[in-house]
């Protein structure tokens, strides 16, 4: 069970993240699913261990051109990145009830995935200058 519902999550689905998420640091595991349909920006990052508990995440260059994360040695080698196609790069979205217009990305705190390893990173941008609240709809 997910917040949108019975959803079967295949084991080649799940997402492994070493160090958890920022707040979340002892829940490992997630799936990524659809939210509506493929050509949607927004996806759900769902705990396959706490099925109530899911972030709504996004690809932030859909809303965006310029947006450029920085990975540290570790982090890449963490992440086994072997080649940059292999990364997908996502933020988290927050929409607050019943004010769609004031839809936030998050984008200091992206998370990254290497989709041919199923493994992830929060990598926080905190010296980027990026913000935590950007609005993509009143840039």
């Amino acid at each position: 069970m997910t917040k949108l519902g019975e959803r079967e999550i295949s084991p080649e689905g799940i997402v492994y993240f070493p160090r958890g998420l920022i707040g979340m640091e002892n829940k490992r595991e997630f799936a990524l699913l659809s939210v509506k349909d493929e050509r949607s920006p927004f996806l759900l990052l769902q705990c396959v261990t706490d099925p109530g508990l899911g972030l709504l995440v996004a690809d932030p260059y859909a809303f965006m051109d310029e947006y450029d994360v920085r990975l540290e040695k570790l982090e890449r080698k963490t992440l086994k990145i072997e080649n940059v196609k292999q990364l997908a790069i996502l933020v988290t979205v927050s929409i607050p009830q019943n004010k769609p217009e004031n839809t936030t990305l998050n984008l200091q705190g992206p998370i990254v995935i290497n989709t041919q390893a199923r493994i992830g990173l929060q990598v926080p941008q905190t010296d980027a200058g990026y913000p935590t609240h950007y609005n993509p709809i009143q840039k």
